[in-house]
């Protein structure tokens, strides 16, 4: 039976059992192992038993789960393994026998432990980082096979998905939206479902629900689960704004904690898991706008507009004859899971997150440091999340073209997608033709970075 050797902390020489294929760690009092420190989340981290073996997974807690000295989201685990919390350190046994080594003839003086901070990275997933400017090209070529044009929101879905993030597409139909998403699944190897928001539509529609079985010998009656169809890694959410509050939260769990609870039970979900979901801004009848606080948990909000004329030309003369498309894998969802380690260790200079950092505040109108046009324009700014996401998006843009340097640039580079759907419109802005926008791409233009007085 797998194991958790605990070597610090309140629980400080126990060893724990892992019973079944899913433990959490965290300080409610439903949780498997309960870790009463300050440093610990309600719902910390969890064990579970994966398709590739003993998985390690971050609950969206507030101050990280290590795993080996490295912050993770998603690793796997083998024993012998430190997992820490907070101030406890656990050791992870699989419960597997171990073979005798022999002695070593002469020993040598044990290394020392990298910095809680430091990343975690062998030369595989260096290699694999260094390799990503090819495969984001590669990647581009293989959807350019099946959509014509827009290469930077291809870029963009890219960098959200190693970042570990969801995306909000907005754009007019028929302009691929679906197919888009659907074509990336194919080219990074991810199981894709999509459901058709509707007003009728249920939260049971997208988590499953449970149904009543009757063994007709014995005449036993039992509850199954029979999941739904979120159960996948791509989901695409199409419509999102179709169906009622009710139903659209159903999402937040699985968005959040990468779970779902449904009948009292908590069913955890395959990784890499993410949400694209698409509004179409024209029809407005019968739509039930996203929440602020749901809008929030989309790292991207994603506009795509109407193609050139040269692409409309190219569109109407691919799509209109008899081909058969083939596309080639070029990531798998292993990578990608590696690639979002290596975004969360990566590490960022304090000069790229001071500028994060003040991008994001200069949108609140309430702000001492807000420009002029953000008090006259804006009645409600970005919250801290957009800090967290410039920074972590920033991270996933310099993986994506093969770099293990963050600049300011990268942060750049990402700020409209993140910001765009944070910032909230006044009545002066509308009466001159002001969106988010061009506010973003003035806030980009004016805010300076930060210089040697800042320090």
């Amino acid at each position: 039976m797998p194991t958790l050797q605990i070597l610090t902390g309140p629980l400080k020489d126990q060893t724990v059992n892992i019973p079944g294929e899913r433990f959490v760690l965290g300080r409610e009092r439903d949780c498997e192992l309960i870790l009463d420190i300050p440093l610990a989340s309600r719902h910390h981290a969890c064990l579970y038993k994966g398709d590739d073996g003993w998985r390690i997974q971050d609950m969206g807690s507030v101050n990280g789960t290590l795993h080996n000295g490295a912050k993770v989201q998603d690793s796997i685990i083998v024993s012998g393994d430190k997992i820490s919390i907070g101030d406890v350190i656990m050791v992870f046994s699989d419960g597997a026998p171990v073979a005798a080594v022999p002695a070593p003839v002469t020993t040598a003086a044990p290394a020392a432990p990298p910095p809680e901070d430091a990343p975690v990275h062998d030369a595989a997933i260096q290699a694999l980082v260094q390799q990503m400017s090819l495969r984001t090209k590669a990647i581009g070529a293989e959807m350019g096979k099946v959509i014509i044009g827009q290469n930077e929101i291809v870029s963009q879905l890219l960098t959200a998905i190693i970042s570990n993030g969801h995306v909000l597409m907005i754009g007019m139909p028929g302009l691929a939206k679906t197919t888009m998403i659907r074509t990336l699944s194919e080219v990074i190897d991810l199981k894709f479902n999509r459901i058709q928001f509707t007003p009728d539509l249920m939260p049971s529609d997208i988590t499953g629900t449970d149904v009543l079985e009757i063994n007709d010998a014995t005449g036993h009656k039992e509850y199954r689960f029979i999941k739904g169809p979120i159960f996948c890694n791509i989901l695409l959410a199409d419509e999102i704004n179709r169906t009622p509050p009710k139903t659209q939260a159903a999402l937040l769990e699985a968005m959040q904690e990468h779970r779902v609870t449904a009948a009292g039970h908590t069913y955890q979900l395959t990784l890499p898991f993410f949400v694209l979901a698409t509004q179409n801004p024209l029809e407005q009848e019968g739509t039930y706008p996203l929440p602020e606080a749901q809008l929030d948990r989309f790292m991207f909000s994603i506009y795509i507009d109407y193609p050139t004329a040269e692409e409309e030309e190219e569109i109407a003369r691919v799509t209109t004859k008899k081909s058969k498309i083939e596309l080639q894998k070029v990531l798998t969802s292993k990578e990608i899971l590696e690639l979002q380690d290596v975004v969360r260790g990566m590490p960022v200079s304090n000069h790229v997150v001071k500028y994060a950092t003040r991008l994001a505040r200069s949108t609140r109108p309430v702000g001492e440091h807000a420009p002029e046009f953000i008090k006259k324009w804006i009645h409600c700014g970005a919250g801290p999340r957009a800090s967290q996401y410039l920074v972590l998006a920033a991270k996933g843009h310099a993986v994506s073209e093969g770099r293990l340097l963050v600049t300011t640039d990268d942060v750049r580079a990402i700020a409209r997608p993140i910001l765009r759907h944070r910032m909230f419109t006044n009545f002066a802005a509308d009466a001159e033709g002001m969106d988010t926008d061009k506010i973003v791409q003035r806030l980009i233009a004016e805010v300076p970075e930060p210089s040697e007085k800042d320090y």
